[in-house]
């Protein structure tokens, strides 16, 4: 029998589920120490409307206003007032507000009259692309125009290549295609560039550091191409609410932009909950499993009849989640099979699969990573329940505006972590309320991205004598890489000359761009057959999540399927795997190592402590793995692995601590004072998150000792570093407020009330001894001591600010 679907309930019995959660957390607030910090609400707002303008062609009007568009929101019609004047434009407005309609209309009017026009779309995610695809033919139906627009991506068939080349007025495509598949072979793509009118660029947002960074000299090699057959193409950028929309489009562009960020579309009334699970063990501080409220949360929700999205922040989380929810809903009224995960692992036939019974109303429940952060239509939802807060203030913000797409009451509850940063979070609620979403930054111009993005340049054009590649001098770049056997000179260019092929060789998102498949092998083949022996591909995962989740003897979750793996073949980029039932699941130990290469700036903090920025060497290796209980959550085993190596340059800021500076704490042993070191990196780490508003997990940390020239002493640096390939600019800030930093960290221990270290702190007492807490405390006194301003004229003088 058919599930039956959610939108069989009528409205106000939605409404009335999310109107019942409401009045259960104001009666759970009004409690002794009650979990809820904070609710906060937002009111519902009317349209701001303005009628069409008068130079949208009356087809496209007809077309509108049979579709229900009578009117535009006064951002869309802003926004095509500037598309039409020539003018790039940046749209920035919250999530479901009709972004679509700010470039759909005026490519739609272009090609109209000007059918030989030509319009790239470029989206962070192939779902998108085609999600949006569906929209944008969808207004061409209606239109009765013959308008031709295709997705162009990885999942694109041979044979359709050449007739989308030819065909499409309007081409669907992802950053990683337009660098591999398209700007190599330009030749085939000639009346696309002659012709090209608009460059259309969603969810700007998500292109910052590293990958903002390699976009910026994919659209340089973009922009060259086009100028060589002769055409300018305009921008259009759409984004989230972030900082700094403007400054991030011109970074990426290099053009002028007009900012469009005054919303004119309605909203529903929205609450916003707080959640901090309760404390089970005050004297380690140790909390409820915030998994477990977030599973006891959302099956009240969706037992209420509210249809439910739950954000988790890592793939691993979500599977343990739908675990749950499944495993509770052949308890309740509703069957497993209307919860369901959703994560970048699924393979596409399945997502698109989930995305439309979302829209259906026939799935009561999700549970997703990011992957659900953009704006793929799934239709409307009545409650979103974010599992750990996401890091920042915009993708907290883009996650809780997924709930109430259609203008009806909706809830959005952050259930928070131990982390230090989640803790600050929930327990500073006016923090984030009151604070702007974080600014998104790139660096262009970092010289191995630069050299990278130039030798694609010069693959698809030879770089004449004089030429600039964005704002640089190309000569000496050139020089350098005809010394390295890529360019040669001749008649005032330089030409490629190596039979490479420079853009298979750059990945966009700074590792390498090979997947791991996941294979299921039938329970009787006992051997490893190739294909057709009774193997099916489940899934397929990212090259640096792979060496975590896909090593020997791990347990692969998929969809709350158990599977473990038999086989993990590096070189073949394949794991085999085995259905099983068990209750557990494995996480990774990883061992990393980090070495200085170069020091930037170096000033000392205090007698016997250095602090510096540079360039270091991380080396990283899954050394084991851990099997954790469901539910108990009990380490109930572990092994052992060697797995391959991985190793990455980066930038780094670091502490050095000197024998003199440990001198002080004569009276603690070896381990301690290693162990205090450790707690202060862990707080250092969620506090220094806070203090330059990135994601936790774009700074890596790493205690190691010092032993040059083979001396036994104990000097260790404890580092702090951008989690990605040549940095994205996160350790600098980190550098330069050290003090403020420290101070941030020595409040957070103060204020936190278990007494010898917890994970909303220095971290758990098993991983920093029963000293940890102390020691970190008396080490951050000792690095803010009052003899610190004896050096305050020489760090200065080396950036570093003094508050």
């Amino acid at each position: 029998m058919a599930t039956p679907s959610l939108f069989d309930l009528p409205a106000p019995t939605r409404s009335q589920s999310v109107e019942t959660a409401l009045r259960r957390f104001e009666e759970l607030q009004a409690r002794p120490n009650s979990p809820i910090r904070a609710i906060h609400h937002q009111p519902a707002r009317e349209a701001q409307s303005v009628e069409l303008p008068g130079e949208v062609d009356p087809r496209l009007r007809e077309a509108l206003t049979a579709r229900g568009v009578a009117a535009l929101y006064t951002h869309q019609a802003e926004a095509f007032a500037h598309t039409h004047a020539g003018r790039n434009v940046a749209v920035v407005t919250p999530t479901a507000s009709g972004k679509t309609l700010c470039y759909n209309l005026p490519v739609l009017n272009r090609l109209l009259n000007e059918p030989g026009a030509r319009a790239v779309y470029l989206f962070p995610t192939k779902a998108l692309a085609e999600d949006q695809m569906h929209e944008f033919n969808a207004a061409v139906t209606a239109l009765g125009a013959d308008i031709k627009a295709f997705t162009y991506d990885g999942d694109t068939p041979p044979d359709a290549r050449k007739a989308i080349r030819e065909r499409a007025q309007v081409v669907l495509t992802n950053p990683d295609m337009l660098h591999t598949g398209i700007l190599p072979h330009h030749t085939k793509w000639a009346k696309l560039f002659e012709n090209l009118r608009y460059f259309v660029i969603d969810e700007l947002h998500y292109y910052r550091g590293v990958y903002g960074s390699h976009l910026a000299n994919v659209l340089r090699r973009v922009k060259r191409i086009a100028e060589f057959y002769g055409s300018k193409p305009q921008f259009i950028c759409s984004s989230a609410t972030i900082a700094n929309p403007r400054e991030l489009a011109q970074a990426i562009c290099e053009e002028p932009f007009e900012l469009v960020d005054r919303n004119g579309a309605p909203q529903g009334e929205k609450y916003f909950v707080f959640y901090n699970p309760p404390v089970v063990n005050q004297q380690l501080g140790i909390r409820r499993s915030y998994l477990h409220e977030t599973r006891r949360l959302a099956v009240e929700s969706i037992e209420r009849g509210a249809q439910t999205l739950v954000f988790a922040n890592d793939p691993l989380a979500t599977e343990i989640l739908v675990k749950y929810l499944k495993e509770a809903s052949e308890k309740g009224p509703y069957p497993s099979e209307t919860i369901r995960g959703y994560r970048g692992g699924y393979l596409p036939k399945e997502r698109r699969t989930i995305e439309r019974e979302l829209r259906e109303g026939t799935i009561r429940g999700v549970v997703a990573t990011n992957a659900l952060e953009l704006g793929i239509d799934i239709g409307s939802l009545d409650s979103v329940i974010m599992a750990g807060y996401p890091g920042t203030i915009a993708s907290t913000w883009q996650r809780a505006g997924r709930a109430g797409r259609r203008q009806r009451t909706s809830l959005a509850v952050l259930v928070a972590s131990s982390a230090p940063l989640d803790q600050y979070i929930v327990e500073h609620p006016q923090y984030f309320f009151d604070r702007p979403p974080e600014e998104a930054h790139i660096n262009a111009n970092n010289a191995e991205i630069l050299l990278n993005h130039l030798k694609c340049a010069a693959f698809e054009l030879p770089i004449r004598d004089g030429e600039k590649f964005g704002p640089h001098d190309t000569a000496e770049p050139c020089e350098f890489l005809k010394d390295a056997g890529f360019l040669h000179h001749s008649r005032d260019a330089w030409h490629w000359v190596s039979d490479t092929y420079p853009a298979d060789t750059v990945s966009l998102r700074a590792v390498t761009s090979d997947n791991f498949i996941v294979i299921e092998r039938n329970a009787f083949n006992a051997g490893y057959g190739g294909a057709g022996s009774g193997e099916e591909v489940i899934a397929e995962v990212a090259f640096p999540a792979a060496l975590t989740e896909l090593h020997e003897k791990a347990i692969y979750l998929h969809e709350a399927r158990q599977y473990q793996v038999e086989k993990f073949d590096y070189e073949q980029r394949k794991a085999f795997v085995r259905r099983v039932e068990c209750d557990y699941f494995t996480t990774a130990i990883e061992h990393s190592q980090v070495k200085s290469l170069e020091e930037f700036a170096a000033a000392d903090l205090v007698p016997g402590v250095r602090v510096i920025h540079g360039d270091v060497r991380v080396n990283r290796q899954v050394v084991g793995f851990k099997k954790i209980k469901f539910y108990t959550l009990e380490n109930i085993g572990a092994g052992n692995l060697s797995m391959p190596e991985q190793e990455m340059h980066t930038t780094s800021f670091w502490l050095h601590f000197g024998e003199s500076f440990l001198a002080q704490f004569a009276d603690l042993t070896p381990s301690e004072r290693q162990n205090g070191i450790a707690g202060l990196g862990n707080i250092l780490r969620g506090v220094g998150a806070l203090l330059v508003m990135c994601d936790p997990r774009d700074l890596g940390l790493a205690v190691s000792e010092d032993a040059s020239q083979g001396q036994p002493k104990f000097e260790p640096d404890l580092f702090l570093y951008d989690n990605y390939p040549g940095g994205i600019g996160q350790s600098e800030p980190l550098y330069r407020r050290v003090p403020k930093l420290l101070e941030m960290a020595r409040d957070l221990i103060a204020a936190c009330p278990c007494e010898s270290g917890c994970p909303s702190c220095v971290g758990p007492v098993g991983e920093v001894g029963d000293a940890g807490k102390v020691v970190a405390a008396r080490l951050v006194a000792a690095l803010l001591a009052p003899t610190a301003a004896l050096e305050a004229g020489a760090v200065a003088a080396h950036g570093v600010e003094l508050a």
